[in-house]
């Protein structure tokens, strides 16, 4: 009797092991070849399994991918998959960018609605995203700003993320290098129980992206982001919980988040908090970050004066900054140009998310508030200043504990509108700049 019993566990574990060949879906990866619609296929037939698709050495141009639950994307060493720059390959669905709820092309990458989902490896995933960024530019700079629509061109300019995981629970994104995404690189939005380990990020090879984003965290929990070296060209590592009207309508956190063991090369900060608070941040801890020469602010906590939520309960320990501009960072009136929109008088048909976007929010809802941080164990040298803070007379930064801090920097900066902030052997130290 026990015999069939083993018999019967070992063909299913078996089942759920096997490796499903792109190649035998008529994948190819010669870099010329669209193979949208092979991977999917080999992706659907994996995933009524378990399995794992798998490649041979190569690139592979693709539109949008579609993991789905149980099914493992496996990128090896030597194999790269690279989206193909043409928006009919990226769908438009329901999801949320940059805070609001609205269509948007689909990732290139899509974990959407699943669960047990795997995507590793260490080959590349590449979204090859200068054309999206080109595209960008030339909205923005020609048609956008000068109309004064700066807060307008991110939404209109529909550009793919690379990985999106939407709604989706046990997910893990391990060792892959990720590169050139056409919007954010990996943005984790209504989910649960995601890991990122080991990701390489790389958005600055060949120009500067705009709002290329590392690793957005949006209104998730349990989240885990660990031992990932980013370079890229806006927030690295970032918390977002919803914009203004939308995001206090849906009032949806982002909590109990772990960042550990990571390196910012390149980015608006190590770690960033907000300016999307609307739904609030809490129960987040950071340690073992570094933080590298030429990123603006080691810790950055940004909203603004109609975004609202809260920022509490924040444990920031084992920290190392190596020339950045500001250690401690926190503005309450981030990029006004951008956070503030305001409907032009002569537009008569506006898309339905500018009405969104330009929603008024009362003065009581719309002050962010920041409590309950504690940073030990920091340590920053060439820094230009050590803190860059401010807040609003009826929003205080609440309760902040600094332990066993040293800060070398050229100037101390400033600190506005805070209670009850606590040091225990901390100091900062003068640093001479270096003469040339």
């Amino acid at each position: 009797m026990i015999r069939p019993v083993l018999l019967l566990l070992a063909l299913t574990v078996s089942a759920w092991a096997a490796d499903f060949r792109a190649a035998d879906y008529g994948a190819k990866g010669d870099a010329a070849t669209v193979n949208t619609t092979a991977i999917q296929k080999a992706i659907d037939v994996a995933a009524k399994a378990g399995g794992t698709v798998v490649f041979q050495p190569g690139v592979y141009l693709t539109g949008a991918l579609f993991l789905k639950s149980g099914t493992r994307l496996q990128i090896d060493e030597g194999v790269e998959l690279r989206g193909v720059q043409d928006l009919a390959a990226y769908p438009f669905m329901p999801t949320r960018v940059a805070g609001i709820e609205m269509d948007w092309p689909s990732a290139l990458i899509n974990v959407y609605q699943q669960q047990n989902v795997r995507i590793s490896g260490k080959g590349t995933i590449d979204g090859d995203g200068k054309a999206w960024w080109d595209k960008y530019w030339k909205m923005r700079r020609e048609e956008y700003e000068p109309k004064g629509l700066r807060w307008a061109v991110d939404y209109d300019c529909r550009r793919p993320r690379l990985i999106q995981i939407y709604k989706s629970s046990n997910v893990r994104l391990e060792g892959v290098t990720l590169k050139r995404p056409g919007f954010w690189t990996v943005h984790i939005c209504y989910s649960q129980q995601v890991t990122v380990d080991g990701a390489i990020i790389r958005n600055n090879t060949e120009a500067r992206g705009p709002s290329t984003d590392g690793i957005d965290i949006d209104s998730s929990s349990g989240v885990t982001v660990e031992r990932c070296d980013i370079e890229c060209n806006d927030d690295a590592i970032c918390l977002k919980a919803g914009r203004d009207a939308d995001g206090l309508r849906v009032n949806r956190p982002s909590e109990k988040i772990t960042i550990r063991d990571n390196t910012v090369r390149a980015g608006a900060a190590g770690v960033t908090f907000g300016s999307e608070t609307s739904g609030g941040i809490r129960d987040v801890e950071v340690s073992g970050l570094h933080v590298l020469a030429g990123v603006p602010a080691g810790i950055l906590f940004k909203s603004a004066s109609t975004r609202g939520g809260t920022i509490e309960n924040i444990n920031i320990h084992d920290v190392v900054m190596e020339g950045v501009n500001s250690a401690i960072s926190v503005t309450f009136n981030w990029n006004p140009s951008y956070s503030y929109a305001k409907m032009p008088e002569d537009v008569k048909n506006p898309p339905a998310y500018w009405r969104v976007l330009t929603e008024p929010v009362s003065p009581e809802k719309g002050l962010p508030h920041l409590r309950n941080v504690r940073i030990t164990n920091l340590k920053a040298t060439g820094v230009r200043q050590a803190f860059t803070v401010a807040s609003y007379k009826d929003s205080p930064l609440q309760d902040f504990q600094f332990k066993d801090v040293t800060i070398e920097a050229r100037s101390g900066g400033s600190i506005q509108n805070a209670q009850n902030w606590t040091f225990t052997n901390c100091h900062i130290t003068p640093s001479i700049p270096e003469i040339r």
